[in-house]
Formats: C-alpha cells, sequence, structure tokens
C-alpha cells in the first residue's frame, strides 16, 4: 500500500470528484484543500457547481484542460465505476477511493474494473495519510483503520 500510495502521490494533476460546494459536509473537499496546498495542480470535479474552494468546478474528468493524471474518487460507490471508467478512457493510470471511518467511495465493482484495465487502484484509505500529503493525525488514523480494513495493506 505504501508502495502504490508514493506512486500515486508522484503525480503531479490529480482530480478530485465529489468535491462539495459545502466543505462542512464533505470529506473530499479537505483532500482537495491539502494537495493544493502541497503544491498539486488539483482540479475539482463537481458537476452541479462553478467555483469549489475558490477555484473552477469541472462536470467531469474529460472536462479538464490537459487531462490528469490521477483521481481521488470522493464521491459515493455508486458513481465509483462511471468515475473509473472515463478515468480508463482518458488514459488515467493511478485511482484512489478515498476512505477514512465509515463506507466511504470504495466500489469493489470499480476496484476490478480499474485493475483489469491496467490500473492503479488504491481501494481505501486516504492520499493524506502517505507521504508529503500527510500529519500526524492522519497518519495515526492510518494505523487505526488499518486494523479494522478500511485502509487495505495492499493493492
Amino acid at each position: 500500500m505504501r508502495a502504490a500510495a508514493e506512486q500515486f502521490l508522484s503525480q503531479r494533476r490529480i482530480a478530485v470528484t465529489g468535491v462539495s460546494r459545502d466543505a462542512a459536509t464533505h470529506g473530499g473537499n479537505p483532500v482537495y484543500v491539502r494537495l493544493r496546498e502541497r503544491g498539486y495542480e488539483v482540479f475539482a470535479i463537481n458537476p452541479n457547481a462553478e467555483t469549489v474552494e475558490g477555484d473552477p468546478a469541472y462536470p467531469s474528468l474529460s472536462a479538464v484542460p490537459g487531462g490528469v493524471d490521477a483521481v481521488v474518487v470522493a464521491t459515493a460507490p455508486a458513481h465509483a465505476l462511471g468515475t473509473v471508467q472515463e478515468a480508463e478512457q482518458l488514459g488515467v493510470r493511478y485511482i484512489w477511493m478515498h476512505r477514512g471511518p465509515g463506507g466511504g467511495s470504495v466500489s469493489p465493482e470499480a476496484a476490478a474494473y480499474g485493475r483489469e484495465h491496467g490500473m492503479t487502484v488504491l481501494a481505501g484509505g486516504c492520499p493524506l495519510m502517505f507521504g508529503p500529503t500527510s500529519d500526524g493525525g492522519h497518519r495515526f488514523m492510518c494505523r487505526m483503520l488499518q486494523l479494522t480494513g478500511a485502509v487495505p495493506r495492499t493493492v
């Protein structure tokens, strides 16, 4: 998992799906903001918003000018398969399905689809638990959630 997380975080243009106009209600917003603060070129994907966190929002991955290298899925699991399929069609090779405490965005069907199409799929955990985006609280949470299986030990 750690090696896959490092590989994902070595990508520079990252889309975050499901970033909300109401930052207090959604886990995708902290991921989006932290990636932006750490120097990543991030793109908010929300078909129902023009702006998110003060930045332009895009209705889909294909609407992002210049494309992306990786995608954080932070939507309901029911939307994950469509996102992974669109990413695959666009040549994106790295997918992270966000999951902290609770159900998160993990879809076993979407993870299987991505892997069958040669994508690296991290099905659980959070990008803020690893590498240059992490902090003490997220690293502690990572260790705890590995015990419950919310953060997979392998990819």
